[in-house]
């Protein structure tokens, strides 16, 4: 009898201990499963385990439930949130298929500021994932800007931004060299985008990331209905780039500009030059401004650095910046720099009232040089019109049939300039009116690889053309004629620089 009862009291010892190892199995799995999911500890909600859902556990917000607040907890177990998860989770895994990603990747999520990016990674299995944004969300996202990440060089194997985080930025240069700095050499960012669609903006884009090598390019579903499809990019990283500042080209050196096909594209979907000298060209030119086809309503100009409009002759304010530039120039809601060079003194009072433009008040010229600057009028009138004085390089003729005022003033070497101001991953617009000067700056610029800089070039061009005033009798100001001009604008064209005729 006491054996018998020894025997099943052991029975039962053997159950209850079976059982509590069973049930100690389970709470240890589940740990393992937040842990590895939210890449925190349970809490002191005991038990979690996730009877409805296994990708994505109540219990696994809701331990954090009071630490993350009520409203996150709302949107934590709403069903946008999982499609958003299971979005990123498709995409991440179509990318450890072809290689750019693996679990062992120690990866960054750049400005999605509620991190579900972040989740999808730790639930396919890479763990060591974390975001950034400017509002931090805990567990997922930490306080940082995207140009400038609180990571040390050489951190992370993946970095992958979404959400329009890069079309968005103020500081696209920055942003991308941030990632070039963070990513390890050998790594992958993908980069998902609604601009770069075409080849210009497309080449712009690659050009900021000059750390990594394009791999591949695709143009997926999106998210976001109401913008149906997005280009999703893929570079690796394959210099190790420590700071932001690229090593400087000697800005001295003579460079012929390559014309790549994208630029050609454009050129040849520009307005066609007049190729017939007008009889009345203060009529035709000004009326071939409503023909012209901007460059930024051709092509997509996101992804540049900076950018920047010279006005080369500016004369007044209201002259071309305020009333052409500021209001007609289709400029994508972009924020241009704006650089004024005029010799005339007259208009440089006005100029320092003026905010958001910075006068050089210098000829442009071949070389930096003291020059004399010569202001024509017209002797008939007694008070010139303001903004209507024309001023040019030239020495002073004492026998000239018009009426001049002389100012000794300074010249710029005007390409040196551009060259020591802006870069190629600058947007660079440029509009020049020089009395009859564009026939010294232009070979110029072309001969010093200045020009490749200049994205687009209103150019003026000043030649004997027939005068208003007299019937069948030309211009003697300008010793030029309008096959030469015609010529000029050629050059440029052929130079891989959009520029348009004038007035």
């Amino acid at each position: 009898m006491d054996a018998t009862a020894g025997r099943r009291s052991l029975l039962r010892n053997i159950l209850i201990r079976t059982i509590f190892c069973f049930v100690a199995l389970i709470v240890i799995v589940e740990f393992a499963y937040v842990v590895r999911i939210k890449g925190r500890e349970c809490g002191s909600g005991g038990f979690c385990f996730s009877p409805e859902n296994p990708k994505i556990s109540s219990v696994v917000v809701g331990a954090h439930q009071a630490a993350i607040g009520e409203a996150s907890f709302d949107m934590w177990t709403s069903k946008q949130w999982r499609k958003s998860v299971d979005y990123f989770s498709s995409l991440f895994q179509d990318l450890i298929f072809e290689g750019y990603l693996s679990p062992d990747s120690k990866s960054l999520c750049i400005e999605m500021s509620t991190g579900e990016d972040v989740f999808a990674l730790r639930e396919i299995g890479v763990v060591d994932a974390i975001g950034i944004s400017k509002k931090a969300f805990p567990p997922l996202v930490v306080s940082g800007q995207a140009y400038r990440q609180p990571f040390d060089n050489n951190t992370f194997d993946f970095e992958f931004s979404s959400n329009g985080g890069l079309d968005r930025s103020a500081r696209p240069a920055n942003f991308a060299a941030e990632i070039g700095r963070t990513l390890k050499p050998g790594g992958f960012v993908v980069v998902h985008t609604v601009a770069a669609k075409d080849a210009y903006s497309f080449n712009s884009f690659l050009e900021l990331f000059n750390c990594c090598r394009f791999i591949r390019s695709r143009d997926i579903d999106n998210l976001d209905s109401s913008v149906p499809s997005i280009r999703e990019i893929v570079l690796k990283k394959d210099i190790e780039i420590l700071a932001h500042e690229e090593s400087s080209p000697d800005r001295n050196s003579f460079k012929k500009c390559s014309v790549p096909g994208y630029k050609q594209e454009i050129i040849k979907n520009a307005e066609p030059l007049i190729e017939e000298e007008p009889l009345k060209p203060w009529i035709t030119l000004k009326r071939n401004i409503k023909n012209i086809k901007y460059i930024s309503s051709m092509v997509d100009v996101s992804f540049k650095q900076r950018y920047v409009y010279v006005d080369v002759g500016a004369r007044s304010y209201g002259s071309s910046i305020g009333s052409w530039f500021k209001k007609q120039y289709p400029k994508q809601n972009k924020t241009f720099e704006i650089y004024a060079i005029e010799a005339d003194k007259a208009f440089h009072e006005e100029y320092r009232l003026k905010k958001g433009v910075t006068l050089l008040p210098y000829a442009a010229w071949l070389r930096n040089e003291t020059l004399f600057f010569e202001i024509t009028r017209d002797p008939g009138r007694k008070v010139q019109e303001r903004g209507r004085g024309m001023g040019r390089i030239q020495p002073v003729q004492s026998s000239a049939s018009y009426a001049a005022d002389v100012d000794k003033i300074q010249g710029i070497d005007f390409a040196n300039w551009l060259k020591s101001t802006v870069s190629e991953r600058d947007f660079v617009v440029m509009k020049m009116d020089v009395e009859g000067t564009e026939f010294h700056l232009i070979p110029r610029l072309i001969e010093t690889g200045a020009i490749c800089l200049i994205d687009e070039i209103f150019l003026e061009c000043h030649y004997n053309r027939w005068q208003r005033c007299c019937p069948g009798q030309r211009s003697s100001k300008f010793q030029k004629t309008y096959a030469q001009c015609l010529d000029l604008f050629s050059s440029l064209r052929k130079s891989g620089v959009l520029v348009h005729q004038w007035w």
